[in-house]
C-alpha cells in the first residue's frame, strides 16, 4: 500500500507549553482531544494541530539525536482564507493574540497576498490568500493551482 497523499496531523514540539496553548486559545480555537500537561490539539479544517511539550516529544520523534539549536527551524505553517479581503484580517487577530510579525500581510508578484508571523515560541506561520486555491466550509482544501 502507497502512502496516502495527504496531511493529517502537524506536531510542534513546546517548549513552554502552557503560553503555547494559551496563544493558540486566544486565536480563538477550540481545543480538541487533550492530555492535560502532554498534549493539546486543535482541528483546523481537514488537519489537526498538536502541540506536545519537547521534552517529551524529543524522545519519539528525534531517534535519539540531539535537538538543533534554538530559533526558526525552517517549518512554516500556513492558514489561506477564502478571499483576498480577509488576509489582514486575520493576521491582525493572531498579532491581537500575541504573535510577532514577522512580515506584514503584502500583495505578491504571483498574484496573492501574504503575512507571516512567529507564535511565542518563533514557530513561523503564513497567513494568505493565492488564487487558484479553494476551500470547502470547513476549510479543507479542494483545489490548488
Amino acid at each position: 500500500m502507497p502512502l496516502p497523499a495527504r496531511l493529517t496531523l502537524i506536531t510542534i514540539g513546546t517548549r513552554d507549553h502552557q503560553r503555547m496553548c494559551a496563544f493558540y486559545k486566544a486565536l480563538g480555537w477550540s481545543t480538541g482531544f487533550e492530555i492535560e500537561g502532554d498534549m493539546t490539539s486543535f482541528l483546523l479544517g481537514g488537519v489537526v494541530l498538536a502541540l506536545w511539550p519537547l521534552e517529551k516529544l524529543h524522545p519519539e520523534a528525534s531517534g535519539g539525536e540531539p535537538w538543533p539549536p534554538g530559533g526558526w527551524d525552517g517549518v512554516t505553517l500556513a492558514c489561506n482564507c477564502n478571499i483576498r479581503a480577509d488576509v489582514d484580517g486575520a493576521f491582525d487577530a493572531a498579532v491581537a493574540a500575541g504573535a510577532k510579525v514577522i512580515s506584514a500581510p503584502a500583495d505578491t508578484d504571483w498574484g496573492g497576498r501574504v503575512g507571516y508571523f512567529a507564535d511565542p515560541e518563533g514557530h513561523r506561520w503564513e497567513v494568505a490568500w493565492a488564487p487558484g486555491m479553494e476551500l470547502d466550509a470547513r476549510g479543507a482544501v479542494t483545489r490548488f493551482g
